[in-house]
């Protein structure tokens, strides 16, 4: 444990350059590019944080109480499911988020699957690559005057509504937590969601109730042809089912973002997938977005630190 400043912990390798600059009281130690959750109990052992930044890997119960002086845990972005909130709340140990920092990072993301999805945009351009003119062949989706269905109604949510809602989209939203909503979003139930949506992208944290949200059953219940989205998090989706939606065409396609299991296992179902475009839990990481999530989620941890 270090005996000059009290440390923040960062379970990554970096942090944006005007977050550390807020921490200059503070020692600040970095976890490691990939570090797993045994990394992160053997540093908070080491080091006894009063804070910690998480980008990755998860913080649980141990490394808590390897850490006696812990008083917060930071989240480098929105979701905090990595985090063990009910252990930290059991320890007096505060948790926050930096929500909003990377909305337009992530909503932008969501589009651009969405758009990737309905226009065939990587299959065309492989095609493009080994000598094909599909011209006469192909038609993709106008999206004008059809219907996304949006499920979370955040600020990543609430943005690319906004976005779809510009282009002409009708957009039908589900947030029991939402107040206000702009007149653009019309507010119901689920059921209305998989009925009525030509595309459903996902905004919403992954919680107990909502786990597997897109399964066998609510996929059968949508439209056929349906496109879904998801930049929210991997467990929101049963993967074996959406897989097999897509090949039997009840979904036309599909854009991830983020996987029920994180690096992705490779060899994956998905793999080879033509209609299933992925990326690797990227919608968040932007030049802009590290510094804008960084410096909030170091401003988080201080404000409950200096109260």
């Amino acid at each position: 444990m270090s005996a000059s400043k009290p440390v923040f912990l960062v379970t990554a390798a970096d942090l944006a350059a005007d977050a550390l600059a807020l921490l200059g009281d503070y020692e600040v130690v970095f976890a490691g590019k990939t570090p797993s959750e045994e990394d992160i109990v053997a540093l908070c052992q080491q080091h006894d944080p009063v804070a910690i930044i998480v980008r990755y890997s998860k913080v649980g119960p141990e490394a808590m109480d390897a850490a006696p002086s812990l008083k917060v845990i930071s989240k480098h972005g929105s979701g905090t499911d990595t985090i063990d909130k009910v252990a930290a709340k059991e320890r007096g140990i505060e948790v926050v988020a930096a929500v909003g920092a990377n909305a337009a990072a992530v909503a932008e993301q969501a589009l651009a699957l969405l758009l990737a999805c309905a226009k065939s945009v990587v299959s065309l351009n492989e095609r493009m690559h080994t000598g094909h003119w599909d011209k006469a062949t192909h038609k993709s989706v106008e999206l004008e005057g059809r219907t996304v269905g949006v499920i979370g109604l955040g600020a990543i949510g609430l943005r690319f509504a906004r976005m779809a809602d510009a282009m002409g989209m009708r957009v039908l939203g589900f947030d029991p937590y939402a107040k206000d909503l702009p007149a653009y979003i019309q507010n119901t139930d689920l059921q209305s969601i998989w009925r009525e949506s030509d595309a459903v992208s996902l905004h919403c944290p992954l919680t107990a109730d909502n786990a597997k949200l897109i399964n066998a059953q609510t996929l059968a219940a949508c439209k056929r042809g349906v496109i879904i989205v998801n930049t929210a998090r991997g467990g929101l989706i049963d993967e074996a089912a959406l897989l097999e939606a897509v090949r039997s065409g009840q979904v036309a396609a599909a854009g991830l973002d983020s996987f029920a299991v994180e690096p992705m296992t490779a060899p994956h179902p998905f793999h080879g997938e033509p209609r299933i475009t992925l990326s690797p839990h990227i919608g968040g990481v932007t030049a802009d977005a590290y510094v804008k999530t960084g410096v909030a989620a170091a401003q988080n941890a201080l404000a409950v630190l200096n109260r």
